[in-house]
């Protein structure tokens, strides 16, 4: 390191390593035991199957160990199940690429197009579907490709190499999982453990969000919108736990049942947020009952590590839920018949919301208990609705299919030897990144990571390789470079370039039992690798590219859409499908944002989160509504708002408007209403429209469908 003195001479000094550095390069000289255990099985699974594979005096036998690095993941549940989805796609690929082979044996430029256009399919398909089901399409479509490009010179021979890369994947992903069933000890009982350690931390959290709301705390909505990042990364999860639990129940359903509940729950605290801005809750009575919410939801998180607390939990939650709504609707206890003495609305609205509150904590907790053991005859199912970018498919199978049309120009054009493994690699590249949110970043990565894949394969083929005459003694080389690559796809700073090296580096090395690589072929070879990774950046780049603004403007337009359907009273609405599409919207939102998200993308947030409020209190005046006790008189208003919502795409002034006379309208009706049930249900309908009028007034230019976002609040909407 160098310092630069003031006379503008530099001297050389020593100094120690900046904790920085230290960090950047941990993961190679300090490990974590997970890290370790992930290096050395996956290593000795890729060793394993490339040893079988010139055993078999296999072909490419490089494709084995490609193979196990492929489908190797954090998780034993991730592995089974990339595994699996592998399976399938290499099936479904290798079918299509025979089936292309024989249409067009001859004609190549009704060839390339017809492999362009199955690959576009494959990834536009595969950006409507989650996890490793992605997977498999896409790996349908390169696998195509690559066997394709394999078997372009001898068309007869396609069956052949059909099958031939077949066996590679089946012998990589079976040494990869028979390696990780010797490594998994207690899976099942680990995998419980951890769904329920899971749902613990969530229920947690969020109780102590809530109860920061409730004690208005500064900044607690903030902290509180972070969590929906969390809820959806733990839907992901427990997709995986349940392979590594072997046979179950319903288990899994029962834990994203608990996460939705747990969605809703903190919806419910961004509308008691509104509330108690919006309403006077200066009186005793609510501030009393609102502390010992708070004392409950704080101390909630520890109480669920035992399951014994569970009954008592229940319990105060019932005692809690019933002071609620004796304070919402008050009625006689004691059998004489005696006048009530009604409490002021806005407290009774108060009261009302947090009773409704701790009904979806209790079914959160119930769902919670449910995950943690098998119910015997349980047929319960449940899944979250994801976001449906149908202009985002388009785009990602137009940027595939324009990727594979232009490498096998190129190929055409320069009739270079190589162009099909240049050409296998680009479909390889697309494939991988073409359902990921921002493709651009990863396979800048991945050039990086193939780039030292070539680098680290050049000195094995020229210094060491040359040297060996047996496998045994192969393993001595290949093992340390293989750790290595382990030990970095566990470090999240440097999986991506991990991956492509534990991809690719074998596939440079050309390994065969009959002849070793002279320079000639390691160049063409590794050059066409780069290179395709290379054309991968670039198509990338340049068509059609990932743009943060155009799927902003494409989520708010979708969930504005959605959220007039929930207002059309011939409709059923569907609280499963809002909750599962919005909390995904959301979590895209937060990804893209990346550390430090600026004014614009804040606001959108913001906005996200108002409309996904604003839809669940639409639900529950819908509920109210198919209930039927509410009069005529209290019904009109509220249909009359859901009316004007369904219909205003521009300017929410009238609807506001409507929604505030509804208000007043429900508010003079609970003055002179005696029934016990109409009072409760038009003390809820107050409740809901509060969170409506102040969502519609506060939000206005986001809910404006006709012009874009930029942030501002109108303030004409101000005095509503």
């Amino acid at each position: 390191m160098s310092a630069t003195s003031n006379t503008g001479l530099r001297v050389a000094v020593k100094t120690p390593p900046t904790p920085r550095s230290r960090d950047k390069w941990g993961w190679l000289y300090a490990p974590t035991p997970q890290a370790l255990e992930f290096a050395f099985r996956n290593t000795i699974a890729a060793l394993l199957s490339l040893a079988i594979a010139m055993w078999m005096e296999l072909d490419s036998p490089v494709w084995a160990p490609m193979t196990v690095w492929a489908v190797a993941q954090g998780t034993r549940g991730e592995s089974l199940s990339k595994a699996r989805w592998r399976l399938v796609g290499t099936v479904i690929g290798a079918v299509a690429s025979i089936s292309l082979i024989a249409t067009f044996p001859q004609q190549p430029w009704l060839f390339f197009p017809a492999v362009a256009i199955w690959m576009g399919l494959c990834a536009g398909f595969a950006t409507f579907v989650s996890n490793f089901r992605a997977y498999a399409l896409v790996l349908a479509g390169y696998t195509c490709a690559i066997i394709s490009m394999g078997a372009i010179s001898n068309p007869d021979n396609v069956f052949f190499i059909a099958i031939s890369r077949g066996t590679y994947i089946f012998l990589g992903v079976i040494c990869e999982a028979g390696m990780g069933l010797i490594f998994a000890t207690g899976q099942e009982r680990q995998a419980r453990q951890n769904v329920r350690s899971k749902l613990q931390t969530a229920l947690s959290l969020v109780g102590i969000a809530i109860a920061d709301i409730l004690e208005e705390a500064a900044n607690a909505q903030f902290r509180a919108r972070e969590l929906f990042g969390t809820i959806l990364r733990l839907n992901s999860e427990i997709e995986f736990a349940e392979i590594e639990m072997g046979p179950h129940g319903h288990e899994g359903d029962h834990a994203r049942a608990a996460l939705a509940a747990v969605s809703v729950l903190l919806s419910r605290g961004f509308g008691m947020a509104t509330r108690l801005a919006a309403l006077e809750h200066d009186r005793g009575d609510f501030r009393h009952t609102s502390a010992q919410v708070q004392n409950f939801l704080r101390g909630l998180g520890p109480r669920l590590n035992r399951r014994r607390e569970l009954p008592k939990i229940f319990a105060e939650l019932h005692v809690l839920g019933e002071a609620c709504r004796h304070h919402a609707a008050p009625y006689d206890t004691s059998g004489h018949d005696e006048d009530v003495v009604l409490g002021p609305v806005d407290e009774r609205v108060l009261f009302v919301a947090l009773g409704e509150l701790l009904h979806d904590l209790d079914t959160a907790i119930v769902e919670y208990d449910a995950s943690s053991h098998t119910i015997p005859g349980d047929h319960f199912s449940f899944r979250l609705q994801t976001h449906r970018d149908a202009r985002n498919a388009v785009n990602n199978g137009l940027r595939v299919a324009a990727a594979v049309i232009f490498t096998s120009l190129i190929y055409e054009v320069t009739a270079w030897p190589s162009g099909q493994t240049f050409i296998a690699i680009n479909a390889l590249i697309c494939g991988l990144f073409a359902t990921q949110e921002n493709p651009v970043l990863g396979t800048a990565k991945f050039l990086r990571g193939a780039v030292w894949s070539a680098v680290v394969a050049g000195l094995i083929d020229f210094i060491f390789v040359p040297k060996f005459d047996t496998y045994e003694v192969l393993l001595a080389c290949l093992g340390p470079a293989m750790f290595i690559g382990g030990l970095a796809k566990s470090n999240p700073a440097t999986a991506g370039q991990a991956a492509a090296y534990g991809l690719l580096m074998p596939s440079i090395l050309g390994l065969t039992n009959d002849h070793r690589v002279n320079e000639i072929q390691f160049f063409n070879g590794a050059t066409a690798t780069v290179l395709g990774a290379a054309a991968a950046v670039l198509v990338f780049h340049t068509f059609l590219p990932f743009n943060n603004q155009g799927e902003r403007l494409r989520l708010r337009r979708q969930m504005l859409g959605e959220l007039r359907a929930l207002c059309h009273l011939t409709q059923a609405p569907e609280v499963r499908k809002w909750i599962g599409r919005n909390i995904d919207r959301f979590a895209r939102l937060i990804r893209h944002a990346g550390p430090s998200p600026g004014r614009i993308v804040e606001n959108y947030l913001q906005g996200t989160l108002a409309t996904m409020t604003l839809g669940l209190n639409v639900i529950r005046l819908r509920s109210l509504l198919d209930r039927e006790h509410l009069p005529d008189s209290a019904r009109r208003p509220i249909q009359l708002l859901l009316y004007r919502m369904e219909r205003a795409r521009d300017r929410h002034m009238q609807p506001a408007r409507v929604a505030r006379a509804a208000i007043r309208r429900l508010r003079a009706l609970d003055r002179v209403e005696t029934d016990l049930v109409t009072r409760l249900e038009l003390i809820r309908g107050i409740a809901y429209l509060v969170v409506i009028h102040h969502t519609l007034r506060n939000n206005a230019e986001f809910l404006d469908e006709t012009k874009p976002f930029t942030g501002r609040i109108d303030r004409r909407y101000d005095q509503i």
